[in-house]
């Protein structure tokens, strides 16, 4: 046991993994919950997802050694204001956002002096969201990073490390702003490209009758995995990360523009190139032990991703 109480503020696909692995492992004393749905509470209770759930956060965190804040970005200082008052003396406060920078300027103001704040991201989910898409080997040889702030006493960072490799998670450290601009890489522009393609497959199913989707071929289908991704998440994601998204998006467009003009012009020695030289990048994913290279890259139609 590492925590003696821990407090899920939202109870979606993260925070359930997260109960999940948690009473697998034997990880904390006792887990307790807040959702602002009543249906989602009650799920909650009935699958035994966690010991007590509470109508509100400020209920929820009172006695908690361990408060993780896994809600939309959007909605992080809100909650940081709510809960503030009701924190335990010593307690850590983690959250799950995509986004770090934004996710401090909005809840550190909020906290008191006697609590650790330490802003983590898991590198891991699927396009399933509520309280019964968790599963307790979601993190498993996954990377979980954490962003501590100048003043994190560094114990609190190390037991919260060990909390996270306990649940199978990989665990590094990095700058809030860096976190923000390799994220906009791996996660962030490529989900907006998803959804944009989608986007323009749907405007083309509208002229050619359902064809686009009647024939859907590997590539697209995953692309709507990506983009099937909860939409709130995904705005907030966007507007609190905006000046990292655009940029990548800009060297995204020069790229397309580059491989435009070598279609254009027939320069097959060029596309194969740099076809080449991409490809290695998904050998190199394999490598590093974040994806597979069985068929259907490891996924059953009815698993999780």
């Amino acid at each position: 046991m590492i925590y003696q109480r821990v407090a899920l503020i939202g109870l979606g696909l993260i925070a359930s993994s997260m109960a999940h692995a948690l009473r697998q492992h034997g990880l904390a004393g006792e887990i307790v919950g807040h959702a602002r749905s009543a249906e989602t509470r009650a799920t909650a209770l009935e699958i035994g997802l966690v010991d007590r759930v509470f109508e509100t956060a400020a209920e929820a965190v009172a006695g908690a050694d361990l408060v993780v804040l896994a809600v939309p970005v959007g909605a992080m200082g809100a909650i940081a204001a709510e809960i503030a008052p009701h924190l335990a003396e010593g307690a850590t406060v983690t959250d799950v956002g995509s986004v770090k920078q934004a996710v401090i300027e909005a809840v550190a103001p909020h906290l008191p002096g006697h609590v650790q704040f330490i802003p983590g991201h898991p590198l891991a989910g699927t396009e399933h969201s509520g309280p019964r898409s968790g599963f307790a080997t979601l993190f498993v040889n996954r990377w979980w990073l954490l962003t501590p702030l100048e003043n994190t006493a560094p114990e609190a960072v190390a037991r919260l490390r060990r909390l996270l490799e306990a649940m199978g998670a990989n665990v590094d450290t990095m700058e809030p702003l860096r976190h923000d601009l390799v994220l906009a890489v791996v996660s962030h522009t490529p989900h907006l490209i998803a959804y944009t393609m989608v986007g323009v497959a749907d405007h083309l199913r509208r002229v050619t009758h359902e064809e686009v989707i009647k024939y859907s071929a590997s590539g697209f289908r995953d692309f709507t995995r990506i983009a099937a991704s909860d939409p709130t998440m995904w705005r907030d994601v966007f507007l609190t990360n905006k000046e990292a998204t655009l940029d990548i998006l800009g060297r995204f467009t020069e790229e397309l523009f580059m491989l435009q003009r070598a279609i254009r012009m027939g320069d097959g020695d060029m596309l194969f190139d740099y076809f080449t030289r991409t490809r290695a990048i998904r050998r190199g994913i394999i490598e590093a032990g974040q994806d597979t290279a069985a068929p259907d890259f490891g996924r059953t139609p009815t698993g999780p991703v």
